[in-house]
């Protein structure tokens, strides 16, 4: 007897070669916050070719889109991602991401009509940084979704999502520039006052509570040896457990900026480059599925550990967890000790345990749907 689920894997199945092909693509092919044109192109062509409503340039982003299928009274959005990292290229594997979601699409939409539902995927650009999401939330995304869901690639299947929030800014200051040798008592140095500003940050973490971070690179910080640099920039991430926390938390190391400032005599501007990212509320209903149906795929869930701790990592998927019921599963790609943000996870990302994963996520997303699905 065919079952609303079965008919969902069997039609995941159909499309295993095109889901994997597409994250092949996507991984050769890096393109990062913002500017992932050909991405948000090549993601939505296997949902366009299924009979799925495709609107490019979703909401007036340049690289979101929205596909829609079915009438159904219970909306199940699913999220692509798609972006990669500076330098790092699919080193997070959004690549899996994208495919995932799609896969899961695909398989909803063969028991859509029979199930009730109406599927939909959401393009997310710019998660690494740039608040995507919350972009898409602020222009009238996700109204009256019943259920938002995605699968991250991790070392290792971890099934709730615990992200820290967070807040990202650009970090500049400007000093005067002189020679070095002739004039030095006639420059500012501005990157001495990231020098300055990162100490006393090194001294804050100490009064720190356990779920704080503060991380960050300087991106610029002069252009010749010989002269004073007049201008630095930096990029850096507050974290915390909560939207709360971080208000708390964020005067503090603001302080720590100004202080870099004060004592060499430079101005500092500090500019939000998204809107914070929130903490993840998972649905525990959603919840509790996709635990048992990635159970029954043959996934073993990790307990507690180093390896475990990707689930920590913030997203704007949790602004959507805020206003529409989520979740968001962490699926293992075997690839310790490669963790998150390496280059060697990257090349993790693709071939044959992650491509798995791939798969199983998708259909593990896909039952989940199902669960969701009118009685």
């Amino acid at each position: 007897m065919t079952t609303p689920k079965s008919a969902a894997r069997t039609e995941i199945d159909r499309h295993a070669d095109a889901l994997i092909r597409l994250s092949r693509r996507l991984h050769a092919d890096p393109e990062t916050a913002w500017e992932e044109h050909r991405a948000a192109a090549m993601v939505p062509e296997l949902l366009d070719n299924a009979g799925f409503a495709v609107t490019s340039g979703y909401l007036g982003l340049d690289t979101a889109f929205h596909a829609s299928f079915g009438g159904g009274p219970t909306r199940i959005a699913l999220c692509a991602e798609y972006d990669a990292l500076p330098g790092l290229g699919h080193a997070c594997g959004h690549n899996l991401i994208a495919a995932s979601s799609i896969g899961a699409a695909l398989g909803l939409a063969a028991i859509a009509d029979d199930a009730g539902l109406t599927v939909e995927v959401y393009g997310t650009p710019a998660e690494e940084g740039g608040g995507g999401k919350i972009e898409l939330l602020d222009r009238g995304a996700f109204t009256d979704v019943d259920l938002a869901m995605m699968v991250h690639p991790a070392p290792v299947d971890v099934a709730e999502a615990r992200p820290f929030a967070v807040s990202h800014s650009k970090i500049s200051y400007r000093g005067r520039s002189a020679h070095a040798a002739a004039y030095p008592e006639a420059g500012v140095n501005a990157a001495d006052a990231f020098t300055v500003a990162q100490v006393a940050i090194g001294l804050l973490r100490q009064h720190l509570p356990s779920s704080a971070r503060v991380h960050g690179v300087v991106t610029h910080a002069g252009d010749a040896p010989n002269a004073i640099p007049e201008h630095a920039t930096g990029r850096w991430y507050v974290r915390a457990g909560t939207l709360a926390e971080l208000a708390e938390l964020e005067p503090r190391v603001l302080r720590a900026f100004e202080a870099g400032a004060l004592a060499t005599g430079c101005e500092l501007s500090v500019e939000p480059e998204s809107r914070p990212y929130a903490e993840f509320r998972a649905d525990e209903t959603a919840l509790a599925a996709y635990r048992a149906n990635a159970l029954e795929l043959g996934r073993e869930f990790a307990p507690d550990g180093t390896a475990s701790r990707m689930n920590r990592a913030s997203t704007d998927m949790g602004n959507v967890s805020q206003v529409v019921p989520a979740i968001h599963p962490y699926i293992g790609i075997g690839s310790l000790p490669a963790i998150n943000h390496q280059r060697e996870f990257a090349a993790h990302c693709v071939g044959g345990d992650a491509e798995r994963a791939l798969l199983d996520g998708a259909i593990a997303l896909a039952w989940t749907g199902v669960d969701r699905a009118p009685a």
